[in-house]
């Protein structure tokens, strides 16, 4: 959750789903209230899903408990309370707060509403302070509210978890209680048939009970461990995008974990995004230099953030910015050198350009990397392999020159068409991330911004599909185009990514020859159709819902016997599958054959291939279908071949 405040302006844009959804929080405290009057309130945001209040009290809230505070919640639902508000002076929202009026039900002396208090000295001088109350709870609030509690009645509780006040670590621990709503009944059914789906689907699930990835506490947090089978849909994947990469006349390359810290402060990578980044590896030698001369840890981490007088000068001299800061350089004989988990591959792929000189002949130079990098994310963000610390991009990094620049972002968009609609992706949307004017936080001028821009747009116009501009959006260094895909069950998922750069090449001094025998900068493309392996295994496996295309699948086919008698023929079946490239196994124990068939369906076998003695007499094979069923009886070949042609044009 953003702490930052919202505008009274951005309050009253509230859309009419938001503004449901923000009576239901208050109506839901009101009910904690009548039910555990000691509750005190923090806020009670609307979200993308629906709702929550975050509050302090001594009963601790559980699954159990929503019965009887959803039926509380109706009550209130059809005494039709009116929202009324109130414009009050600061004042009189200290008193009101100190006597613990807001946020409860009545004043509640000796038992002051602290969060209040805490929000109100957050309101900047000079705007309107307003509380609203529906029947005998009053809450600071700015609205918007619907008018009557009639209109909140189609809720549910959704979970409690645990939340800092502020999202701030030092700060107390609250409950957090989460809600939806919404206008009517069968859309709330619906979206609550959505999310049992969502259930069924769960890629952390789904991903245990399939055997494709794990967890480990021993190896850490957030770091994922591919398992056999996991790691065949992985290798599949980059073998199809491969594919598609060659025919677009990309390079493979490969590049370190690690790089020296200079290279991420040539790129701005550090110490600017220092939070989500792993801490430098300091080396032996240096550490134990600044240990003797009783460097505290602050002063370490300043000398390794440090930068030489000439490194400044010529970093600034190129951009012509003040790029890096005065207060950033330190005498030679105090800057530590160190290396740094790789948050982008982008700056080793710079260099990589960089080790031999450029004719405009040679470009564009398209090099591409399954490159593993490293960011530091918080325990509590981390989830399956959607949220990970360590992940693996499908990254392109493309140097053109500028006439090039609108081909090159064709190219990149085909590709990521290409990847969606083998994978069944139809339904997107596209995201043209731009700067916000108001920001500093991006590097470059705003004549290459500009122009980077520009050729976003027009590359996105050409793609058949709506977009949108969303200012603030953008990288630090460029603008780009990312596709936001909807999946069968209506969850949207932001995938592949397309970003225009004028400013690294910049700062790396990467150069080329032009046609007037001058030099000149290239323009860098950074592209990843799948974004990183790890979240887009994950929305596949939720997508498809474990039951993958059988080229995806890491166990195609399995062969099962209905008794010993026909286990000769089926070890000849499994051969001939094993030498057509099949991924292919063979049941041939004691169980039952229904047992047999219900186990392959739990593991979402695509193929099993029943062989009883007819079959084996027969030379031919009983097929199954893990979705499709029974699909009849065929000769060995005529199946090797269908799936020979399912397999290579990647049917779903």
């Amino acid at each position: 959750m953003s702490t930052d405040r919202k505008t009274l302006e951005e309050r009253a844009q509230m859309s009419d789903l938001e503004r449901l959804r923000h009576s239901c929080a208050h109506i839901m405290a009101t009910a904690i209230l009548r039910l555990w009057p000691d509750a005190q309130f923090a806020y009670g945001p609307p979200v993308e899903s629906g709702f929550y209040y975050d509050f302090e009290m001594k009963h601790r809230l559980t699954p159990d408990d929503f019965a009887k505070i959803e039926a509380e919640m109706k009550k209130i639902a059809k005494e039709n309370q009116k929202f009324e508000k109130r414009v009050i002076s600061r004042e009189e929202a200290v008193t009101l707060a100190e006597n613990g009026r807001l946020g409860g039900l009545a004043e509640r002396p000796g038992n002051p509403s602290q969060f209040k208090l805490d929000l109100i000295a957050k309101i900047p001088e000079g705007e309107e302070i307003s509380c609203y109350q529906n029947g005998e709870f009053l809450d600071l609030c700015a609205g918007p509210h619907v008018n009557y509690t009639s209109k909140c009645k189609n809720v549910k509780l959704m979970s409690v978890a645990s939340a800092y006040y502020m999202g701030d670590e030092s700060k107390p621990q609250l409950q957090r209680l989460y809600g939806t709503a919404f206008p009517s009944s069968e859309e709330l059914a619906k979206h609550l048939e959505q999310l049992e789906e969502a259930k069924k689907r769960d890629h952390r699930k789904l991903g245990r009970e399939l055997q494709l990835f794990a967890i480990d506490e021993k190896v850490g947090q957030g770091l994922i461990l591919w398992l056999p089978k996991g790691s065949v849909i992985r290798q599949e994947l980059q073998n199809f995008i491969g594919e598609e990469l060659r025919k677009q006349g990309y390079q493979q390359v490969f590049t370190p974990h690690i790089g020296k810290l200079d290279l991420y402060k040539t790129s701005g990578h550090f110490p600017y995004y220092k939070e989500s980044q792993f801490s430098p590896v300091v080396e032996n030698d240096a550490l134990a230099k600044a240990a003797e001369a009783g460097c505290s840890c602050a002063e370490v981490m300043a000398r390794l953030e440090g930068v030489s007088r000439k490194f400044r000068d010529e970093l600034n001299s190129r951009t012509g910015q003040d790029t890096i800061a005065e207060d950033r350089v330190q005498p030679d004989e105090d800057l530590m050198d160190g290396f740094l988990l790789k948050p982008m591959n982008c700056p080793h792929h710079a260099r990589i350009y960089a080790q031999s000189p450029k004719s405009y002949r040679d470009l564009p130079v398209r090099l591409a990397e399954f490159g593993t990098v490293y960011r530091w994310e918080q325990s509590g963000e981390l989830g399956g392999l959607t949220r990970v610390r360590g992940f693996t991009q499908d990254d392109a990094h493309l140097f053109c020159t500028e006439d090039q620049v609108a081909d090159e972002i064709m190219g990149c968009l085909s590709l990521v068409k290409t990847v969606l609609t083998t994978l069944g992706m139809s339904d997107y949307r596209v995201r043209v991330g731009l700067r916000d004017p108001d920001s500093n936080k991006y590097t470059g001028t705003p004549e290459s911004w500009d122009k980077a821009e520009d050729a976003c747009r027009r590359a996105a116009s050409t793609l058949g599909v709506s977009f949108t501009e969303e200012p603030g959006e953008a990288a630090f260094y460029g603008p780009k185009i990312d596709f936001v895909v909807r999946d069968v069950i209506g969850r949207e998922w932001q995938l592949g990514t397309v970003q225009v750069d004028y400013n690294n090449p910049v700062r790396f001094d990467l150069t080329y020859i032009g046609a007037d025998n001058t030099s000149h900068r290239p323009v860098m493309i950074h592209r990843a159709p799948f974004g990183s392996m790890e979240r887009f295994t994950g929305v596949l496996i939720e997508h498809f819902a474990g039951h993958f295309p059988v080229w995806l699948a890491p166990e195609q086919v399995r062969v099962l016997t209905v008794s010993e008698k026909s286990d000769a023929f089926a070890a000849e079946v499994l051969a001939r599958l094993h030498t057509a490239g099949t991924r292919v196994t063979l049941d041939n124990s004691s169980d039952k054959i229904g047992a047999k068939i219900r186990n392959a369906q739990i593991e979402k076998i695509p193929y099993m291939l029943v062989i009883g003695e007819k079959e084996a007499a027969n030379g031919s094979v009983a097929v199954r279908h893990s979705k499709k069923g029974d699909l009849g009886v065929k000769p060995v070949e005529e199946f090797v071949a269908e799936l020979d042609v399912e397999i290579k044009e990647r049917r779903l």
